[in-house]
């Protein structure tokens, strides 16, 4: 119950050239990569590097472990993702140097986990016989596996951002605040501080930091917009879920996405 048809079945066990070629070029890279931090001096990314290395390796030992065919285009998306986000991102600085780097990282990190959700569910729904998921409930555990992920990833950047002085919840210049903080008599109502042009920074030991055109946000509006963007990849991969559970041969083009049982 539940199976696909051998030729189905043979088309996900065997991993397309491309995604191949994408795993051999991007470990390359990485290898590239660490020799060269390594001859920098910079022990720390070079560690980023192996930790890169060792995230490549988790599709394949699922997939062998667990018996699951991951569809090629899914694998290639999953390497570039880790590629994206180690090398490019911590190593390179693409999350300083290009404005939506992160936004992006953070939408497709929502569709990926969507998709994981829903593959462990969608898995159960069609190899047991005695379970019989409607696709709402498959799609709502989709979805709420995604928004986890992600919501437990913040919580991992707030604690690297408080214990080892990290940035990694992004910090950002505001212009206006709204802030119950500053409300002289204590009530809770909020002061609204608009067309904020510098703001300075006195510390115990002399210095003075000005912050020009506005006020330092500490990582709060990062976060959310985080959360926003994997709600919408969360989004769109339960969409294309939902409409692949309803109807399997019409909406093919979702295979690409959903590992299967072998």
């Amino acid at each position: 119950m539940g199976k696909f048809s051998n030729k189905m079945k043979k088309k996900y066990q065997e991993t397309s050239k491309k995604s191949i070629a994408v795993y051999l070029i991007l470990r390359i890279l990485v290898v590239a990569s660490m020799i060269f931090q390594v001859i920098l001096g910079n022990f720390q990314n070079a560690i980023m590097c192996i930790v890169a290395l060792i995230l490549f390796t988790i599709p394949t030992i699922v997939s062998e472990k667990l018996k699951i065919g991951i569809p090629s285009l899914l694998e290639a998306i999953i390497y570039l993702f880790i590629f994206s986000t180690t090398i490019l991102g911590e190593i390179n600085n693409f999350y300083g140097l290009i404005p939506f780097w992160d936004t992006i990282l953070h939408t497709l990190n929502g569709f990926i986990c969507a998709g994981i959700g829903f593959s462990l569910v969608d898995l159960l729904n069609q190899n047991s016989k005695k379970i019989h998921l409607s696709p709402m409930y498959v799609v709502l555990v989709a979805f709420c596996f995604s928004m986890t992920v992600g919501v437990l990833w913040e919580f991992c950047e707030f604690t690297a951002d408080s214990l080892l002085k990290t940035d990694m919840q992004k910090d950002r210049i505001v212009q206006s605040i709204s802030t119950v903080k500053l409300n002289p008599n204590g009530e809770n109502h909020p002061v609204k501080i608009k067309d904020i042009e510098k703001t300075q920074i006195y510390s115990k030991d002399g210095n003075i930091t000005t912050i020009e055109n506005g006020y330092l946000d500490i990582g709060i509006g990062d976060t959310m917009k985080d959360l926003f963007v994997n709600f919408i990849g969360a989004i769109v991969f339960c969409t294309i879920g939902f409409l692949y559970i309803k109807n399997r041969e019409k909406y093919q083009f979702a295979r690409n996405f959903v590992p299967v049982k072998e």
